[in-house]
């Protein structure tokens, strides 16, 4: 494949680093640069097909259940099997205390 010309604005910071590092490794910053841009794309391009499949078991999923009843039963079992303890309890007005101790008052007069 022929390869294509570009032009790339860097920090001078970044420039300095890439300098270094081609004397220490005898290699030319467009090598260096290649390579990075080659371990950078297949990365992403790891990511992009992790994604991909994620979206065709989704995609498969809703043709399989497109009203998701499915999920919708999962949720409603797991709610209805596990108790919440953020659910609290009724509590009567008797059981209601003063910070000193003493019962509140009633206030159903």
């Amino acid at each position: 494949m022929a390869r294509v010309a570009s032009t790339l604005r860097i920090n001078p910071e970044e420039r300095d680093a890439l300098l270094s590092l081609s004397k220490i490794e005898r290699r030319p910053i467009n090598q260096l640069l290649n390579d990075a841009i080659r371990l950078y794309l297949g990365r992403e391009g790891s990511k992009e097909r992790d994604l991909e499949a994620n979206l065709e078991k989704l995609r498969a999923y809703r043709q399989r259940d497109p009203q998701f009843r499915e999920a919708i039963t999962a949720f409603i079992d797991a709610e209805a099997s596990i108790e919440d303890p953020l659910e609290g309890s009724v509590i009567s007005r008797e059981t209601i205390v003063t910070r000193d101790g003493a019962p509140a008052p009633s206030s159903e007069s």
